[in-house]
């Protein structure tokens, strides 16, 4: 596949989103990255750096639909996948559908939720259908969660598990505004107004045809080679970095290396 379109599209995304959220280039590629890839994004930063102004400004521009769902101790699995309730009208049960069916799901400080709430997203998350009553009903493509939490208060909430925050391709971090920044947006964000400027570049159709493309590109078998070897548990005959060879689209080249640390404000590499 070539990715010269692709690449375009993102730039133009950037610079379309840059009209409500302000020097998050990095973090509007990444989760751009993780759309077309089919994965998920965790965001974990203190309140009022723009977690869901991001989401917010993402789906204007790609056209999808998204729902805000603030995660709280009493939110219960049904009041997300949805219930069937019963119709006087008909005599029968009829499915309400939560706010999980559509395209972009933003889980707002996810872990104030309980435990089995949060593991109602992972069904969703990972197969793309929830079930209720032992009746399986199929999410409409394309389908995300962007999900965040604050790193800060601790208290009353409740940590993801290590086989929940693998269902996220990437854990993100907004980082604080420069000073520049922060001026900018008062003179161009600071009424709101921006949203109404946002224009839609793309349709849900036209992000799974994206998606689709994205999933077809082949990936040399020596880089697949390479990723199992590095993903080989301790105590094996070769010794390799802890860090996973990070992924490889279609036309890269040259042997991997270890990823270094993240500066503050960007991606967090999912732990394998």
């Amino acid at each position: 596949m070539d990715f010269t379109e692709l690449r375009h599209l993102a730039e133009q995304i950037e610079t379309e989103c840059g009209k409500a959220i302000i020097g998050k280039g990095e973090q509007i590629r990444l989760v751009l990255t993780s759309l077309f890839a089919g994965g998920h994004v965790l965001i974990d930063d203190i309140p009022g750096v723009g977690k869901t102004t991001l989401v917010k400004a993402l789906s204007a521009v790609l056209g999808c639909g998204m729902v805000r769902v603030q995660f709280t101790p009493d939110l219960l699995p049904s009041d997300i996948v949805g219930m069937n309730i019963y119709s006087q009208k008909t005599g029968e049960m009829v499915f309400t559908p939560g706010p999980i069916m559509t395209n972009i799901l933003l889980a707002d400080e996810i872990n104030r939720a309980i435990p089995r709430t949060q593991s109602a997203l992972l069904e969703a998350m990972e197969e793309r259908q929830v079930s209720v009553d032992g009746v399986t009903y199929p999410l409409a493509p394309p389908f995300m969660v962007l999900a965040t939490q604050n790193p800060v208060e601790t208290e009353t909430t409740f940590a993801l598990p290590a086989a929940q925050l693998d269902r996220f391709l990437f854990k993100l971090s907004m980082g604080y505004p420069t000073p520049r920044e922060e001026a900018a947006m008062l003179r161009t964000v600071g009424d709101g107004a921006a949203f109404a400027d946002l224009r839609p570049l793309l349709s849900p159709e036209e992000v799974n045809r994206f998606t689709r493309r994205s999933g077809r590109s082949a990936c040399p078998i020596r880089w697949w080679r390479t990723s199992w070897s590095w993903s080989r548990p301790p105590g094996s005959s070769r010794s390799w970095p802890a860090a996973p060879a990070p992924g490889c689209p279609g036309t890269c080249s040259g042997p991997p290396k270890p990823m270094p640390p993240s500066p503050a404000g960007t991606m967090s590499p999912r732990t394998m």
